[in-house]
């Protein structure tokens, strides 16, 4: 039994759908209903109906994330991996210019969500006394400074320390907690509002692979994260990148990774249905 959040579109989705295929019961937690609804359907003529449920969820509620847990437990009979991916862009822009609240939102999901979902995925695994696999998404972004938007990568940098000592704590009762930090990933949260071909082209350039990676690459390593052929993985960081983190990332300089680049300044609120704010730099003073 799989919770995934951020399930319904990208990287999540495709490791819900990947899990389904593999005969897991799967919980899909998104904030977009209408992605949400299409996952269900989506299933249904798959003929997994019986073994998918979504749930609307702002991951940075606890109230809401205690529910998708509880839905999991109560309604399909238990939880044995927890795949915490929820995730927005977030701010970007001038760390002189960016607005404490954005800051608070990107955190809030990012990594606040994260450590939700550790914390009540955790408590059932434990009450069940069966061990269990927590993946928590990370990116490059936290490996090192050019990865992406400054405050993203801060967040991606916090959630790659929360798994590693969450992944100490939790591992005595083989609770394996464990990240996964892609690279140029094509998903709607990559792309926006921008042409998909034109980014895909753009990722194709990006690392020594030649190709932009996808959201079966993660759902692949996601599905060895949580098996049985990953017992003894605890802790670790593994980085999906086509290896662009060993080129030395640099997207800065390569691609406009960060809007304020341009110009703008505002917050990313990602696939969750909910309006991005962009606005217009001030002229420095």
């Amino acid at each position: 039994m799989a919770l995934v959040t951020g399930g319904a579109s990208g990287m999540g989705l495709a490791t819900a759908r990947r899990f389904l295929a593999e005969g897991a019961l799967v919980v899909v937690a998104d904030m977009n209903e209408a992605n949400g609804t299409a996952f269900l359907a989506e299933a249904a003529a798959a003929g997994y109906e019986a073994r998918a449920r979504f749930v609307r969820v702002d991951v940075s509620e606890e109230a809401d994330v205690e529910r998708a847990v509880a839905l999991a437990v109560d309604d399909l009979g238990g939880l044995d991996v927890v795949f915490n991916n929820a995730g927005v862009g977030g701010a970007f822009g001038p760390v002189t210019e960016i607005e404490v609240e954005d800051w608070d939102y990107t955190f809030s999901v990012l990594c606040r969500g994260v450590f939700l979902g550790i914390k009540h995925g955790a408590r059932a695994m434990l009450a069940a006394d069966g061990g269990g696999s927590i993946i928590n998404t990370a990116s490059i972004a936290g490996l090192s400074g050019g990865a992406g938007p400054l405050t993203y990568s801060a967040a991606k940098a916090a959630v790659i320390n929360l798994t590693r000592s969450a992944a100490v704590e939790l591992g005595p009762s083989r609770i394996r907690v464990n990240a996964i930090c892609p690279g140029a990933i094509l998903t709607p949260l990559a792309v926006g509002k921008a042409d998909p071909e034109e980014v895909a082209r753009n990722m194709d350039t990006m690392q020594p692979w030649p190709e932009h990676g996808t959201g079966d690459d993660i759902a692949s390593v996601a599905l060895f994260l949580a098996s049985d052929d990953a017992r003894f993985v605890n802790g670790e960081a593994i980085v999906v990148d086509g290896g662009l983190e060993a080129y030395g990332p640099g997207l800065s300089r390569q691609v406009r990774i960060d809007a304020g680049r341009g110009g703008f300044v505002g917050v990313n609120r990602g696939t969750t249905g909910e309006a991005p704010v962009v606005r217009r730099r001030l002229p420095p003073r």
